[in-house]
């Protein structure tokens, strides 16, 4: 127990081992500094919410820590003005998610900074309720149930932050003025999976992040007024689910490479904006022509084809995805116009991808061979990587 200002510096990576009860380090006393100790064997209770480190203050600075056989990693009650860097939070493998904590866990707290976190074997890696204004920049997420998992949360930062292995990658509800620039949701896959989910959110910022080989790569549901640019949806099952409840969200500059299918409508038509001042997206399976070589097709895109508008609404029909009769139901629908297909398109798609600067997971610290191969492809289309270079001890 931390209740008056101290620093605590961890000289070797000494270990501050719990008794298996409560949390191993409380601290409740302002502007103090706990850094390079490992942290080991919090309680199991998690109505009491054990963690390897609890604050309940303000202005400290936690960094450098390894913590392991804890139930919560560091959890923030009520606290402010932190900065939480540079730690590595390994929680519990041997219990199941929904037995485990939250490896950073944030309750009724602002004004925070996380970076370069590293956060795995939790239930949820980052976890953020009622809490606005907080930054979160350079951490790395594997291993869990959801990457990023937060609500009521408005005006936070999300930067460069890496998001893969999980069975969803983020839940982002009942928030407004969420950024969310340069990250990477690759091969988050379960049950009702997503690389995204926007519930009940508006007037987000999502530019520039890599969404790839995900369930579903972006899931909008009662989202309003938010912006989609210059992200890379490639290589998904679905590369959007969009409910009609989501309503004047623009989507522009941003690249959808090889997803099996662009667009689940829930719901008759959207709102949604596929083009701008800018000119719209591309789409990897666009068949138009540009005679004026403005680099913007002259022929307007069908976002999804009445096969896939169909899906949407009878979801049963997935099952004959890419069957002769599917396929045959789409040539119908371009020999003979009568066909009533969907009124989603693209009027100004683009020729060529966008490219971007994106964080990607480097193989030697847990990015799979077949990851390296899928963003390979991408850049040969135009798209580039900045590899993540956050190290993990196993």
């Amino acid at each position: 127990m931390i209740d008056r200002p101290l620093t605590i510096e961890g000289v070797g990576s000494p270990t501050i081992k719990g008794t298996g009860k409560g949390s191993v380090i409380e601290i409740t006393a302002d502007n103090c500094i706990v850094s390079g100790l490992k942290v080991e064997a919090s309680g199991s209770d998690l109505v009491n919410e054990d963690a390897g480190i609890l604050l309940r203050s303000n202005g400290n600075t936690i960094a450098d820590i390894e913590m392991r056989d804890i139930l919560f990693g560091i959890y923030l009650f009520h606290s402010s003005n932190n900065k939480i860097v540079r730690n590595q939070i390994f929680g519990r493998p041997e219990l199941e998610s929904g037995a485990r904590g939250g490896g950073i866990h944030v309750w009724n707290s602002a004004h925070n900074l996380f970076e370069d976190n590293v956060v795995t074997a939790a239930r949820d890696g980052m976890y953020i309720q009622n809490s606005s204004d907080n930054t979160f920049r350079r951490n790395r997420v594997f291993d869990l149930r959801y990457g990023l998992h937060f609500m009521n949360s408005d005006d936070n930062l999300f930067e460069e932050n890496v998001f893969y292995d999980n069975i969803a990658g983020a839940a982002i509800m009942y928030s407004k003025n969420i950024v969310l620039r340069r990250n990477t949701f690759v091969h988050n896959r379960g049950f009702s999976s997503f690389g995204i989910l926007f519930q009940d959110c508006r007037e987000c910022t999502i530019e520039e992040n890599l969404v790839l080989d995900n369930a579903v790569g972006l899931f909008l549901e009662a989202s309003l007024n938010s912006t989609f640019r210059r992200n890379t949806i490639a290589e998904n099952d679905v590369a959007m689910e969009i409910f009609a409840s989501s309503e004047n969200n623009t989507f522009t500059e941003n690249n959808f490479i090889n997803n099996m299918s662009p667009l689940t409508m829930i719901g008759r038509t959207s709102s949604t904006k596929w083009t701008s001042d800018r000119g719209g997206n591309y789409w990897d399976d666009y068949d138009g022509y540009d005679l004026d070589t403005d680099g913007k097709g002259d022929v307007a895109h069908p976002i999804h084809n009445i096969f896939e508008y169909l899906e949407g609404n009878f979801p049963r029909v997935r099952i004959y995805l890419n069957s002769p009769a599917a396929q045959a139901l789409v040539a119908a629908e371009k020999a003979f116009p009568i066909l009533k297909g969907s009124n989603e398109f693209d009027r100004r798609p683009l020729m060529s991808p966008v490219k971007i600067d994106t964080v990607f997971p480097p193989r030697e610290t847990g990015g799979s061979a077949k990851w390296f191969l899928l963003a390979f492809s991408a850049v040969l289309l135009g798209v580039s990587f900045a590899v993540f270079r956050g190290g993990v001890a196993r």
